[in-house]
């Protein structure tokens, strides 16, 4: 037997444990089914709407089969009134999708009770709040969701750098207050995504995840960003001069790419809105999101009181934070998928966890290796102001 076992080179051992596992792997899925007893009792039927597309006269959606046994779909009601669809007229397998387009005069800014009668009696509802038209993918709208990233992303990054100056001239004795008050605004914005991704989460149907996503989007974000300033960190090592501000640079970079992620999932949450008709537009949506994120500004420039980086690189930094928050718009609003949003707010809070992280060992004093008061209540002072500028955006 010891013959058949390759020994040598650790790829050749690795190959030939992928084959005996693959073909135990199908044997069990051959043979393995067969001496089980048939299970008893009535399908298990499971369908989640995935996206609502209103038109005049149509209403669309788009599901997935997120239970163990095909689904066939008979009937479909609106408002107890029965309605002609097209679409899955065969039975939708497991984790597959179909469109449904149904025929009906839907009213502007009217309730609605979607009632799907699937082959065996059972009866999945999915309802819409206030029905309103949804917006096409023209290139006004792409501009609009451009526009709205600006104004809550870049704009308000862009804001807050300009405190530099006064930061830098409050002297070096405020530097750990002023990155205490950054993990306390990291911090808030860690909890809002993960509290908004779960939300999404427990609105899909779980197919792929539901909630997990949020986590497995959070664990690759921190792995990913923590491989990112591995690298940086080397790639300042071979440099030998300027360590200290290079060291200030790298740490208002990863700043940047953390906040810029969470702007991602902001942007989404806005285009989602914005496309359901649940976003209102006007000078209060726009001033709460700058006065809020105004303060991200300020968390990118913290590390860079000691230096004076070149305009071009804090425009550079400032693009970073901001950018996402258009193409987290324009994601929001034309696809419209509650798991993927979920994950990407995910990636968003494991960012800016792995931000914290790097931040967390320069509040300790040298002498102690404890904080003091001012750095404990820098930390809350920034859960604070990002709570208090949260309560001026609404929807």
């Amino acid at each position: 037997m010891s013959n058949l076992v390759p020994t040598g080179k650790p790829w050749a051992l690795a190959v030939f444990a992928v084959i005996v596992v693959g073909a135990a792997l199908t044997a069990l899925a051959l043979l393995g089914g067969r001496s089980l007893p048939e299970r008893t009792g009535p399908p298990v039927e499971q369908l989640a709407v995935e996206r609502a597309v209103l038109e005049p006269g149509v209403i669309e959606l788009r599901v997935r089969n997120t239970g163990a046994d095909p689904v066939s779909i008979g009937q479909i009601f609106v408002n107890d009134g029965y309605v002609d669809f097209t679409g899955a007229r065969e039975p939708i397998a497991r984790l597959g999708s179909e469109t449904l387009r149904l025929t009906y005069p839907w009213q502007d800014g009217q309730p609605y009770t979607v009632s799907m009668l699937t082959s065996t009696g059972l009866v999945i509802e999915h309802t819409i709040d206030a029905a309103v038209t949804t917006p096409r993918a023209t290139a006004s709208f792409y501009g609009l969701m451009a526009l709205l990233g600006t104004y809550v992303g870049i704009i308000p990054v862009v804001l807050g750098m300009l405190f530099l100056p006064f930061m830098r001239a409050a002297g070096g004795r405020v530097v750990r207050v002023l990155l205490a008050v950054t993990v306390g605004l990291l911090a808030f914005l860690a909890w809002e995504g993960t509290a908004e991704g779960f939300e999404l989460a427990g609105e899909s149907g779980g197919a792929f995840g539901g909630a997990a996503l949020v986590m497995l989007g959070a664990g690759l974000a921190f792995l990913a960003l923590t491989a990112v300033d591995q690298w940086l960190r080397a790639k300042r090592a071979t440099v030998t001069s300027g360590a200290p501000a290079d060291s200030g640079l790298r740490l208002a970079l990863m700043i940047a790419i953390g906040i810029g992620l969470h702007n991602l999932g902001e942007g989404l949450a806005i285009g989602s809105a914005y496309a359901i008709g649940e976003l209102a537009l006007g000078a209060f949506l726009v001033i709460g999101f700058t006065i809020q994120n105004t303060t991200e500004g300020l968390a990118v420039v913290s590390p860079l009181t000691d230096k004076r980086p070149p305009i071009p690189t804090l425009l550079g930094l400032g693009l970073i934070a901001g950018v996402p928050a258009i193409a987290g718009a324009v994601i929001g609003a034309t696809v419209r998928n509650a798991e993927l949003s979920a994950f990407l707010l995910g990636v968003g809070v494991g960012a800016i966890l792995q931000v914290i992280v790097q931040i967390a060992p320069g509040l300790r004093e040298k002498t102690t290796g404890r904080m003091d008061t001012a750095t404990l209540t820098g930390i809350g002072a920034g859960v604070l102001v990002m709570y208090a500028t949260g309560l001026l955006v609404t929807a």
